[in-house]
Parts: structure tokens; sequence; C-alpha cells
């Protein structure tokens, strides 16, 4: 085995069929797209002209127009991810530590808050979906209190946040799950010498575990951005109808419905370098803030 693997060609011959798989439906496809986005239309069959127009469809994206939906739809996806960041995961992070501190009937647990990330999008869709028509109205009414006009999936001024709330909560299980392997993988040594240094729980959580999960919660950090700003399955079954409040939902509607192929690829194209340049600003930012750490800690040593 140590063989094979030290040879360069064996190991090229079992990752080829992995890197051209991925590249036929994930690195082709995203330069098909983004050369259809600088066309004026994508022609319908062979034989029929389209002309480069370039940038022309990104600028309509966000040029300013009664029916141009785009940019608060990406001002939607951008309160999505904050809401990601900071409610789904310091939420998910807090379960994780709770559990792995040691509780009884601790595997319990941790499967049942996993149990909603294992369960199809669409079901946890018209599970709350339900919830949102039966349960909270016949709640509100037990109360006496008043119901938003024409309900929640359909008041503009709730709507969003009735679609945000499903997908906040299908996910904390998998982020909890990331931080909890990450915190069990902290060797008992540390937590040991802490524990008889008489460190608190939280002081523990905060000076020991928190910094040492800190790569996992980079991962946890890009997986939320990422799934915000591609978010679609809960809202477009949870409205129920062509709306373009996200930017997955303005492309689909763009390209099923109003058949606007080029356009509807520059918008895809946006989502693609969006998750991209957030990814690079969150690297950014971890690796200045690993290198502020390792700074201070050579400097300690000198000293």
């Amino acid at each position: 085995m140590k063989r094979v693997l030290s040879n360069k060609w064996s190991i090229a011959v079992f990752v080829l069929p992995t890197v051209l798989f991925f590249t036929y439906i994930v690195i082709i496809p995203i330069f098909k797209s983004f050369y259809y986005s600088l066309l004026s239309e994508i022609p319908a069959k062979v034989g029929d002209e389209s002309q480069f127009v370039w940038f022309e469809n990104y600028i309509k994206m966000f040029t300013p127009g009664r029916r141009n939906d785009f940019p608060g739809a990406v001002l939607n996806s951008l309160l999505y991810a904050v809401l990601s960041i900071f409610i789904q995961l310091p939420f998910s992070l807090l379960i994780a530590l709770i559990l792995s501190n040691g509780v009884k009937g601790e595997s319990l647990y941790r499967n049942v808050y996993f149990i909603p990330v294992v369960i199809s999008s669409v079901v946890i869709s018209l599970l709350w979906q339900r919830i949102y028509k039966d349960l909270i109205p016949a709640l509100y009414e037990i109360l006496n209190l008043p119901l938003p006009k024409n309900g929640f999936l359909a008041n503009k001024d709730t709507k969003l946040m009735a679609v945000f709330l499903p997908s906040l909560w299908q996910f904390v299980g998998y982020h909890m799950l990331l931080m909890y392997g990450a915190l069990k993988s902290i060797p008992t040594d540390i937590i040991e010498a802490a524990t008889v240094d008489g460190a608190s729980a939280p002081r523990m959580a905060l000076r020991i575990q928190i910094p040492m999960i800190k790569p996992m919660l980079k991962v946890c950090l890009s997986f939320s951005l990422i799934g915000s700003f591609k978010l679609f399955d809960t809202p477009w079954i949870l409205l129920e109808r062509a709306n373009k409040q996200l930017p997955a939902l303005s492309m689909y509607v763009e390209m099923f419905s109003n058949h606007k192929y080029s356009y509807a690829s520059a918008q895809a194209m946006f989502i693609v370098f969006e998750c991209l340049a957030f990814t690079m600003l969150l690297n950014f930012i971890f690796k200045d803030r690993d290198g502020i750490v390792s700074k201070k800690g050579r400097r300690r040593l000198a000293a």
C-alpha cells in the first residue's frame, strides 16, 4: 500500500475519475453559464444567431427599475446570512458545548437535534406550511391575538422571516454536529488541567474550547454564507408562487417563467461570484487573526 501511495502515477489514476466527473458537472457548466451571460440571448437551436453584449446583463441586474427586484433579493440574502451567523451558529455552538461537556442522554440529544438535517427540505417546508396555516393561527385565536393580514406567508411584513425561520431551524443540528465533533477532539489533558486550575465552564468555553475549534468555526461560517446566498427550496415551497425575493428564486423565475436565459445566467454567475468573494474574505479574516496570534506567541517566547 505504501508503495502505491508513493507512486505519483498511481495516485493520479485514482484521482483522475473524480477530477473528470467534477469538471464535467461543475467546472464546465460554470464556464458555459458565464459564456451565456455575455450573450443577448441563448440560441434556441443550431443556426440561430446571438450577439455578444458583454456585461450588459450584469449592469441590468443592478439598474433601478420597476420590474428589477434583484438588488432587493441580494439584500434579503445578506439579511439571511446575518441571521445565520448571529442566531443559528451561536445557538448551534451553545448546544455543542453543553453536549460535549457530558450530559445524561448525550447521544440521544445529539441524534434528535440532527434529525431535521436528514429530512428533505420539501418535507420540512410542507411541515412548516401547516404550522403557519393551522397551528399558529389556532394559538393566536386561543390567546386572542390579532393575526397578520393575509396570514404569515402572504403578508409582506412577515413572509420573509416566516421563510427564514424553517431554514435556520433545520440546519442548527448540522452545525452543532460539526462543532460537537471538533470539541470532542480536544485532548482531555487540556480540559482536565483547566478543571484542576479551577476554570469554570463559561471560562473554559471562552478561553480554551472555542479558540481550539476555530478552524471548524471557519468551516461552519463558510457553509452558512454559501447556504444563505443559494437558498431556494424552502422559500419556493412556502410562498407557493413565483417570486423573486432571493437571488436563486429570481434566477429560476427569469429562466423558466420569463425565458430570459442569458439574464438568468448572469444572475447565476453573480451568485457564484458572491459565494467565492465572501469565502475569500472569510479566509483572509481568519488568516489575518491567525497571524496576529502567532506573532503574539513569538513575542511572548522572545520575552
